[in-house]
């Protein structure tokens, strides 16, 4: 059991290596997603399907649409067309106010200690040091 627990120098190193890499390759492919679309732009139309055969890798663009409504616009349309029935009413905490009427004393922060949901997200980071010691 004691070994599953302990990590080595190498393993944080490793790991240091490994992210390193991971961003160099994510700049990379960054790069050459860049470059392939301009050439597909150039080839076939900005915003358009198309593909690039070189040996035996076939190289394909798609085209997904996403569509989505301006809640400001389409809320204020469909309210003034008296359609309130297609709008969803969110009640949501205004956090910012609740943590200033604490502050000013207004509302007792204790009674909505049961409400406080606090996340907690672990991340890992290594850097490389260098010691003076041989």
């Amino acid at each position: 059991m004691e070994g599953m627990l302990s990590i080595t120098e190498e393993e944080i190193k490793r790991y240091y290596e490994l992210n390193k890499l991971q961003k160099e390759v994510k700049q990379e492919m960054d790069h050459l997603k860049k470059k392939f679309h301009d050439i597909l732009d150039a080839s076939y139309g900005k915003e358009k399907k198309g593909e690039i055969q070189r040996g035996n890798y076939k190289l394909q663009r798609q085209i997904r649409v996403s569509t989505s409504y301006d809640d400001a616009i389409a809320v204020k349309k469909l309210d003034e067309m008296n359609l309130k029935d297609f709008i969803i009413v969110t009640r949501t905490t205004d956090k910012e106010k609740l943590e200033s009427a604490f502050k000013l004393g207004l509302v007792e922060e204790d009674e909505f200690k049961d409400c406080k949901v606090t996340k907690l997200i672990p991340s890992i980071t290594v850097k490389e040091t260098f010691s003076s010691a041989p």
